[in-house]
């Protein structure tokens, strides 16, 4: 009897586990490996790690650094044996350390097994690949040469920003996309890995390729224009290269495209033909944190930029059902804003859906920058989604801002030019912005959230017109969110923050209600003692009004304001314990 108790036990104890590495295996893989094929699949490993910089530490390349060895240390931990399976099985595969995981191709059902049997892994979760949704384009304007500035450029007020002397130099932006056109006269004088003066390139640390392999749904036959794992910059599709047009183009002929000319670009190609893959953008991911040189060797985060540009979305057919896969990026995006680096993302392209029509990652994270699109009218376009937010059940408003995305017009492959339109035409406004803010006030680079609270609190607001908020007049609001950026406006608050300034840890703090307002308005200011002053300034940056009073560390200056123009208005708060700055809409003036 004692023989039979003891091997019913381990009976139990086998099924137990043989049940829990099934459970470890997603559900489209056991159907995959059910009828004998191999699959490509992402190994999440449990330990998962978010590193955070010391509150003291503001610098960019001090953050890169600290993140970056932070999470090699727990990948190169938490991995080996995961690695032993592979290099036994002989599988080709690609380790993450952005996020802990390990991408495998072809992968069988034995090792799936055996993988998902170590204590140390999470999950086995699908990497399949499937088209990206084209953006719209306008054939209706499709000129080669204009010698104008581009509409969009233009609304946004870039110009006014290039006037005041700042055009993003000193400042690299960052694409993920179909690949890049870096020969185009547009953006060869702006490619990081370009030296104009000696005409000599080296794509070292400026150009990854993280597509491997063929993707069988576009055809046995069918060969790749750039190949795989490419050696230069190219662009299969003309997505990227006219994400990047709107980001930092200009010939030099009249084609002022760009938002930010005077800024540098690197790139990474996360799509095949338009085809991705949750792999292939976790690899664009973690090459923003730290650029390699083309062999994928010698990471280093000293040289990541400074903003990044994602239009792109992982559909629910790529696995982005997958709660697994959802948490692996948002993880990848809270690593890259804590190492510096401003992530921008479009919202999407399903506002025919209405409302809460954002749900496709990175768009709905609360940590992704995410921007919708507007028309030349200042009009929501049709296409863009909107708020709240209903994947992960937060209710969270998105987009955070919007911009131009319809009819833009920009660089594509071959020195050519077309009209795009979507949310990914939006994002690249953003980027471009970013880099202008940076290079008026480059001491702030790396400080993400004070960047974000800035390009928001500049915005154009407008009302929700199609009822997605519960209060049309909420700012944000689930349309525009904050409203539509505006360059000059952000830039002239970034001169007017103090150095090392950190909205998180601020000493002081205010905030100003109603807003928009017609004449009075509340301020509740914590944090100050003794002479404190509120001042006022148009969008020129004049002085327009002033207030004081004997701050006592928790204070509500209720002040008339009626007098003031309608339009934005930035007010500044002081006292000798620090400064604080904001926006406020005046909805009428007198």
């Amino acid at each position: 009897m004692r023989k039979l108790f003891l091997v019913c036990i381990l009976l139990k104890t086998t099924l137990l586990c043989s049940a829990q590495q099934t459970a470890r295996i997603a559900p489209v893989l056991q159907a995959t490996f059910a009828k004998g094929e191999t699959a490509d699949l992402v190994v999440v490993l449990k330990e998962q790690a978010r590193p955070v910089p010391p509150v003291g530490l503001k610098d960019k390349t001090a953050k890169g650094r600290f993140v970056f060895d932070a999470l090699r240390a727990v990948a190169l931990r938490t991995q080996l044996r995961v690695w032993d399976i592979v290099r036994t099985n002989g599988l080709a595969a690609n380790a993450f350390y952005i996020v802990n995981a390990v991408s495998i191709a072809h992968c069988d059902a034995e090792t799936a097994k055996a993988l998902a049997a170590l204590p140390e892994v999470a999950a086995l979760s699908a990497d399949p690949w499937v088209r990206f949704a084209e953006p719209l384009q306008d054939k209706a304007n499709v000129a080669q040469n204009r010698s104008a500035i581009e509409w969009g450029v233009e609304r946004i007020g870039a110009p006014e920003v290039w006037a005041l002397g700042y055009t993003g130099q000193g400042i690299v932006v960052g694409g993920a996309d179909t690949g890049y056109d870096w020969v185009h006269p547009a953006l060869k004088g702006h490619y990081k890995g370009y030296d104009a003066v000696s005409d000599t390139f080296d794509h070292r640390y400026h150009w990854h390729d993280a597509i491997r392999e063929p993707n069988p749904l576009n055809g046995a036959d069918t060969i790749n224009p750039c190949g795989y794992k490419s050696q230069r910059p190219c662009d299969d599709n003309a997505h990227g290269t006219h994400t990047m047009g709107t980001m930092v183009g200009d010939d030099g002929q009249g084609n002022q495209i760009g938002v930010a000319p005077g800024a540098k670009w690197v790139g990474c190609r996360n799509m095949e033909r338009g085809w991705g893959k949750p792999s292939t953008y976790l690899n664009c991911f973690e090459w923003f944190l730290a650029p390699t040189d083309l062999d994928d060797k010698n990471p280093n985060p000293d040289r990541a930029p400074h903003v990044i540009n994602n239009s792109w979305y992982c559909a629910v057919e790529e696995g982005c059902t997958d709660l697994d896969i959802n948490a692996l990026m948002q993880i990848a995006v809270v690593n890259l804003r804590n190492a510096g680096v401003f992530v921008v993302v479009s919202n999407g392209n399903f506002g025919g859906r209405g409302c809460a029509s954002t749900y496709g990652p990175p768009a709905y994270f609360e940590e992704s920058f995410s921007v919708g699109a507007t028309n030349d009218q200042e009009m929501i376009a049709g296409f863009s989604s909107k708020g709240p937010v209903t994947i992960d059940s937060s209710f969270r408003i998105k987009p955070n801002v919007v911009a131009p995305g319809v009819n833009v017009r920009s660089s594509i492959p071959n020195g050519e030019y077309a009209n795009f339109g979507g949310t990914s035409m939006a994002g690249p406004h953003v980027v471009g912005l970013v880099a202008l803010v940076l290079s008026a006030r480059p001491d702030l680079a790396g400080q993400v959230e004070l960047i974000e609270d800035i390009v928001e609190r500049t915005a154009i607001f407008y009302l929700d017109p199609l009822g997605c908020t519960d209060a049309p007049a909420a700012l944000p609001n689930n349309t525009f969110g904050y409203g539509r950026v505006d360059a000059l406006a952000a830039v002239r608050m970034a001169l007017l923050q103090t150095p090392n300034q950190d909205v998180k840890n601020a000493v002081v703090a205010a905030k100003v209600s109603p807003n928009p307002s017609d004449d009075r308005v509340v301020f509740e200011v914590k944090g100050m003692y003794g002479p404190a002053t509120i001042r006022f300034f148009d969008a020129k940056g004049t002085l327009i009004h002033t207030y004081t009073w004997n701050a006592q560390g928790a204070d509500w200056p209720n002040i008339s304001l009626g007098h003031l123009p309608s339009g934005m208005v930035f007010w500044k708060a002081e006292a000798a314990q620090g400064t604080v700055t904001g926006r406020l809409m005046m909805a009428k003036g007198n």
